[in-house]
């Protein structure tokens, strides 16, 4: 895997020209859809395949819990694999690997076998998760906030479809075809990946003997990790991106019992639930833009921290009142996800820093995140109340804050490790 410089053409990686950069945006869209699809066409299904193959809410919590971990795993290790065969073939074998997990997954008949091919599905996607912010900065570096928007509505919209037609198709099938069928993105997005590999070996292929025939050409520099650990502006995307993270995996998975439990319908938890999503996803068509046109876009998530606070607020008094009004709120909040995602690229001069802050940021960000559905819950059980759970949430967006102060200053990471 090389460095790549700033120049936005295709061309440089393969005789595509504009195809090819057509040809690699649709890879990384469709594969982007594939990225949550595992996660939500599971939850509404629960119920089915636990009486199914015979298990308990334990186990539903631990299936729960998977993405998160599985996310920050991948995160740990995608950037280390990205370096060592490059982020193309790697990004090709994750594409393999979802797709494996997804449809071997549907055939489950015990827990163990779910579980652990759940976790081979979310593996994929969590290195897809990685490996896509520096794929945009390789290839699409004149078009960072347009080809952001892009992939993170892609990555929403198959959070919200696998969810909505779940139990339709179930009912019209079984919950094994309605689970298996997602399989069908992964493999669409297979052809266009292996294009993509296919042109970057052969551009590879083509500077190496470049460089045999001409000692003067330019030299390929090997891409370099950048340690993290003690890197300020990493642990400001990683509390930016975990502490976001953390929120809204806790409003999923408890907003619907808030309402319930304050003398609200079911419906009026799963519209909230849908409003709170909603809002997400219509926000990602904004936030990139934030992160490019504006040097340092911190004001903006001081804004989406109101809009948490005043949803905290709503919940806490008085939850009825103006309950999908909370949800809109609450769901605002969360624009600092596609934000943070765009800002991996905009910190950054180089595919090889973008692939370290994602991983970093992703993995670590995504392993504190597994403790926000699990405390909130936790705390609600000890105080029998909603409000000290949500003080922990404003406690969190809190710490969002802090980290966002940091990385949203106008620098560069590679800039801040030379200066160290």
């Amino acid at each position: 895997m090389t460095t790549s410089t700033q120049t936005p053409s295709f061309g440089r990686y393969g005789s595509g020209g504009l195809r090819g950069r057509v040809i690699v945006l649709l890879a990384i869209v469709v594969f982007a859809f594939s990225l949550r699809t595992a996660v939500t066409s599971l939850t509404p299904l629960l119920e089915r395949v636990s009486e199914d193959i015979g298990f308990g809410n334990t186990i539903s919590g631990l299936l729960g819990m998977l993405p998160t971990l599985a996310f920050g795993v991948a995160g740990i290790v995608s950037p280390r694999l990205g370096r060592r065969f490059g982020i193309e073939q790697v990004t090709l074998a994750a594409v393999v690997i979802t797709g494996v997990g997804i449809a071997a997954r549907s055939f489950s008949q015990n827990v163990v076998v779910l579980v652990v091919l759940s976790c081979i599905a979310l593996f994929g996607m969590g290195i897809g998760n990685i490996l896509i912010p520096p794929l945009v900065k390789r290839y699409f570096t004149d078009r960072i906030a347009p080809i952001s928007t892009a992939y993170i509505v892609f990555v929403q919209a198959g959070t919200v479809i696998p969810a909505a037609v779940a139990i339709p198709l179930a009912d019209s099938t079984d919950w094994r075809f309605s689970l298996g069928v997602w399989a069908v993105v992964p493999l669409a997005a297979l052809g266009p990946w292996l294009w993509v590999v296919r042109e970057r070996r052969a551009r590879l292929r083509q500077e190496a003997a470049t460089a045999l025939e001409d000692p003067s050409a330019p030299a390929q520099v090997p891409d370099v990790g950048i340690s993290m650990w003690r890197n300020p502006m990493a642990w400001g995307m990683t509390f930016m991106f975990g502490m976001t993270s953390a929120g809204t995996y806790a409003m999923f998975t408890w907003l619907p019992k808030i309402f319930t439990d304050a003398g609200g319908s079911e419906s009026l938890g799963g519209n909230a639930v849908a409003v709170f999503s909603g809002v997400g996803l219509a926000a990602t068509f904004v936030a990139p833009s934030l992160a490019t046109r504006f040097a340092n876009p911190f004001g903006f998530t001081v804004l989406f921290a109101a809009c948490w606070f005043a949803g905290f607020a709503g919940l806490m008094w008085a939850p009825l009142s103006a309950p999908l009004l909370w949800a809109l709120l609450c769901g605002l909040g969360p624009t600092t996800f596609p934000l943070a995602l765009t800002l991996i690229n905009v910190r950054t001069r180089t595919s090889a820093a973008s692939a370290s802050l994602s991983g970093f940021a992703q993995g670590v960000g995504y392993l504190l995140a597994c403790a926000g559905p699990m405390l909130f819950g936790v705390l609600h059980d000890v105080t029998d109340g909603w409000g000290v759970p949500l003080l922990l949430l404003v406690g969190m967006v809190v710490v969002m804050l802090c980290g966002a102060w940091v990385i949203c200053k106008p620098r560069y990471l590679e800039d801040v490790v030379a200066e160290r």
